[in-house]
């Protein structure tokens, strides 16, 4: 299948004007943000999703703004649906470009699912069967988020409970495919890997191993929880709500001794501990990379925001 041409090859864009520095970040919460500027810590960004400041002010944006005197910013977006059968909102595109000039975001990324069917929105992420046709869609849809905001976005894998009867491409050709043809960059969910291997029944370490490495933009680490299937087996769940596992550590070292150190996220949305947790967990990232590596305590980052 032939190589796509679009506007990131031509050079019609070439990629954020800013990048995360080499360093360890957390999610950004409410319930740290003062504690975060009155004391600034030993992490290099913070990320924050993208749906919860698509307003014009409030609390979270003056937070923000507070936040952004200390801190580098990575924006998430959990809601264009890219694996959809629609288009991405154009207004919604329009409002993330606006969130990200405001505050001087060094990147963008979104999800490998879809979310919504138009106009309904279903508040999850949801799978996609690996086809022909469905490559075509994300890419276009890849295409058209990249062209509206501008720059390159980074593409995160999934975590699966389901897989499809009808599929074309393992889900690393697939990935593969859509950096490629797209320009992209991938947001490697470590925790999201190895929770669909374990689901699925894959090798994660083919599967790491087939991943695009050298196109990781970011790393997300976070904690999950074991249920049932409804056969009784046992069934990963993503639910950023407890400390990265041991099995899920020890994949994160070996992306970084087979990829090097790359911006990391530490990730926790539910039962959100005390800041010193999180700080804890981004610390421990920190000492799986090589000694000397350049994570530093903090980063200045002034911006005149508006």
């Amino acid at each position: 299948m032939p190589t796509r041409h679009n506007k990131v090859e031509r050079g019609g864009f070439c990629g954020p004007a800013a990048r995360l520095p080499l360093a360890c970040g957390i999610g950004l919460k409410p319930q740290h943000v003062n504690e975060l500027v009155s004391q600034p810590a030993a992490i290099g960004f913070v990320e924050i999703h993208a749906e919860n400041y698509l307003v014009a002010g409030g609390p979270f944006h003056r937070h923000l703004a507070q936040i952004r005197e200390h801190y580098a910013l990575s924006v998430h977006g959990v809601s264009m649906s890219i694996g959809g059968a629609h288009v991405p909102d154009r207004e919604h595109l329009k409002a993330i470009l606006n969130l990200m000039d405001r505050y001087g975001a060094a990147q963008f990324s979104e999800h490998l699912a879809w979310s919504g069917h138009h106009p309904a929105y279903l508040n999850d992420l949801l799978p996609l069967p690996y086809t022909a046709e469905s490559l075509t869609r994300v890419c276009d849809h890849v295409d058209q988020a990249q062209e509206a905001l501008g720059q390159t976005i980074l593409l995160e894998n999934p975590a699966t409970y389901v897989s499809f009867a009808a599929t074309e491409y393992s889900e690393t050709d697939f990935i593969g495919e859509v950096l490629t043809r797209t320009g992209c960059g991938l947001l490697l969910d470590v925790n999201n890997a190895w929770i669909s291997a374990q689901n699925h029944g894959r090798d994660i370490f083919a599967y790491l191993g087939q991943l695009p490495l050298a196109k990781i933009g970011e790393i997300h680490l976070a904690g999950h929880s074991i249920s049932q299937d409804s056969l009784g087996a046992p069934l990963l769940i993503d639910s950023h709500d407890r400390r990265v596992c041991h099995e899920v550590w020890e994949l994160y070292r070996l992306v970084i001794a087979l990829a090097g150190p790359i911006p990391t996220l530490i990730e926790w949305d539910q039962n959100i501990p005390e800041l010193s947790i999180l700080l804890d967990e981004a610390r421990l990232a920190a000492e799986c990379w090589p000694e000397g590596s350049h994570h530093p305590a903090h980063q200045e980052t002034h911006h005149e925001l508006v």
